[in-house]
């Protein structure tokens, strides 16, 4: 029988000669590594010693799990579908309301025969029920977008494992870069069209803001101060009256009907801009996107062989 310190002296010897060996071999395979990087996809786990234990310290915190989650958010994506859901709420529903005014004003001052602007009526009503179409359309369309940006993140594909994309997810991508370019043209023509009420109204209010200066307040040139909506082809040329002058058009100036519908016009210009602005970022968003995928779907063909 050997004395106890004699075995545990054995026992330390061999426990420092398994560590070497074990860091004599880790040693190896990291200058391997370094020779070929081609074989760094095969990973060594080295074998745990009796000596090592795992930390408590070694895992996560609640921190570390929340800063690695908000790395995944899109953030541009994220801010262009806010910007876009309101822009596009506010030219739809302010639009809506406005077009309404516009029709109760031109049938109650400009055009009184319903025969005139029966054509009219039909227009703004069918531009109303567009109004819903495009509301509904850019709701999903926000959605998958800022779908398509949280599931080509590099952080969330960390979070939910390797990197893998085929054919199809490169092409749906490409598609929506395509669709954003093909709407924010779209959206730019939006825009201008809806400051023509804009610019109609405006000329209305500063025309009524002349009768009202103390200039021509008072004088009988009041009376031929007039505004005449035909000249803006909203109604024909045949309507009755169709032109407004003087204290007439100052009261049709003091209505509400004519305020609202005023400033719903600008609200819903602002909101198509605002739209315009949304597009821009989703461009710029759903391009990096796909070259993400393309640069990716190389490397992986690269490592392959």
């Amino acid at each position: 029988m050997k004395p106890a310190m004699e075995t545990a002296a054995e026992e330390n010897t061999e426990q420092s000669q398994e560590r070497k060996v074990n860091s004599r071999a880790e040693m190896e395979i990291g200058r391997y590594h370094w020779m070929y990087p081609g074989s760094k996809n095969h990973q060594y786990h080295p074998v745990p010693t009796l000596g090592d234990r795992a930390s408590p310290l070694s895992s996560p915190g609640c921190f570390e799990c929340c800063i690695k989650c908000l790395g995944g958010v899109p953030y541009a994506s994220l801010v262009a579908t806010i910007l876009c859901f309101s822009g596009v709420a506010l030219f739809c529903g302010c639009g809506h309301v406005a077009l309404a005014g516009t029709v109760a004003i031109l049938e109650q001052h400009f055009s009184t025969n319903t025969s005139d602007h029966a054509l009219l009526s039909e227009v703004i009503q069918l531009m109303q029920y567009v109004i819903y179409g495009i509301a509904s359309f850019f709701f999903l369309y926000g959605i998958i977008l800022l779908a398509e940006g949280f599931y080509t993140t590099s952080a969330v594909k960390e979070l939910h494992g390797e990197f893998k994309t085929t054919a199809c997810g490169r092409c749906i991508s490409g598609m929506f870069v395509f669709l954003t370019y093909v709407l924010g043209v779209a959206w730019l023509g939006v825009f201008g069209f809806s400051a023509v009420p804009v610019f109609m109204f405006y000329n209305i209010w500063s025309t009524c803001e002349v009768i009202k200066s103390p200039q021509t307040n008072g004088t009988a040139g009041v009376e031929q101060i007039c505004v005449d909506v035909r000249q803006y082809g909203i109604i024909p040329w045949n309507a009755f009256p169709g032109k407004i002058c003087g204290s007439a058009l100052e009261n049709i100036c003091n209505t509400n009907e004519f305020y609202m519908s005023y400033h719903l016009f600008i609200v819903a210009c602002a909101g198509a801009g605002a739209t315009v602005i949304a597009l821009l970022i989703y461009m710029m968003a759903t391009t990096y996107n796909y070259a993400v995928l393309k640069f990716k779907s190389r490397e992986d063909c690269c490592t392959k062989f």
